[in-house]
């Protein structure tokens, strides 16, 4: 097995898409180590790094669920002391958490701004930068960041100018990461779903249950993380995936089945022309 005894660290992995890719890399016998927040369940969002390292065995992998706040770089070097501690490496990172808030500029708070901010860019950096020195150890390193292309379309700016910031500045850290790393064979590439995907954050802060019915499941994600990570690093690296495209690659052109309601009229998801 590809995955076995390999190690996955993916942050926000409780619920929703860093969720499914844990399970999808468990049942390739992946280690996986969740570094997320929540301990005690949200009614509203559900999870916690526990049950999601139950399901997690459950599926085939082993768990390492480690609370971490990744705007904390104390928080963020424990997570990766344990996950050396207990795998003895990182093969794998998975920048998956994130926050949003689609307001006008006007109505967009300094705190909302910040958390943005601290979250989307400082977090992942400082994520990435502390999981570096042991990715380079290994044989076939990934960074994979879930962000957009940058795509410089004046409309995907006006209505939420701090979020859309934010999640260039992920993309573009994933390209600079590919060219710095290039030496090392560590790969990194971004990935960004074509449609709308039927989360948390989608059913209450976005469009609520209509929008999730028109949405896709977060294993469309999942499933093209396991194929960007089958990859050979040296070979797939400096790219802004597009979901689809990924499983296309792969003669997966049939995505029926990934529709959260069966035959539905899907919403394309916000970045993509």
């Amino acid at each position: 097995m590809l995955f076995s005894d390999k190690t996955v660290l993916i942050t926000g992995a409780t619920r929703g898409i860093g969720k499914a890719i844990a399970l999808r890399l468990a049942r390739e016998g992946a280690n996986i180590v969740i570094a997320a927040k929540s301990v005690e369940e949200n009614t509203k969002l559900g999870g916690t790094i526990y049950s999601a390292a139950a399901e997690v065995e459950a599926a085939g992998g082993r768990a390492l669920p480690v609370q971490c706040d990744i705007r904390f770089e104390e928080q963020i070097q424990e997570v990766v002391s344990k996950a050396i501690d207990l795998f003895g490496g990182i093969d794998m990172l998975v920048n998956n958490a994130s926050a949003i808030s689609l307001t006008p500029t006007e109505q967009t708070e300094p705190k909302r701004f910040d958390l943005m901010y601290d979250i989307n860019v400082r977090g992942t950096f400082f994520v990435t930068k502390a999981c570096i020195p042991h990715l380079k150890k290994s044989a076939n390193a990934h960074i994979l960041t879930l962000s957009p292309p940058v795509n410089m379309n004046p409309k995907w700016f006006a209505p939420h100018l701090a979020y859309t910031l934010t999640k260039y500045n992920m993309s573009m850290m994933a390209m600079g990461w590919a060219s710095e790393y290039e030496k090392f064979k560590i790969a990194s590439n971004a990935l960004w779903p074509r449609t709308t995907i039927d989360t948390a954050a989608v059913r209450n802060l976005l469009g609520g249950e209509v929008l999730a019915k028109m949405s896709r499941k977060p294993e469309v994600l999942a499933d093209a993380v396991y194929y960007i990570f089958k990859k050979f690093s040296a070979q797939c690296t400096g790219n802004c995936f597009i979901d689809e495209n990924v499983l296309a690659a792969e003669g997966i052109t049939n995505l029926d089945d990934y529709s959260a309601v069966p035959g539905a009229q899907l919403y394309r998801d916000l970045f993509v022309d």
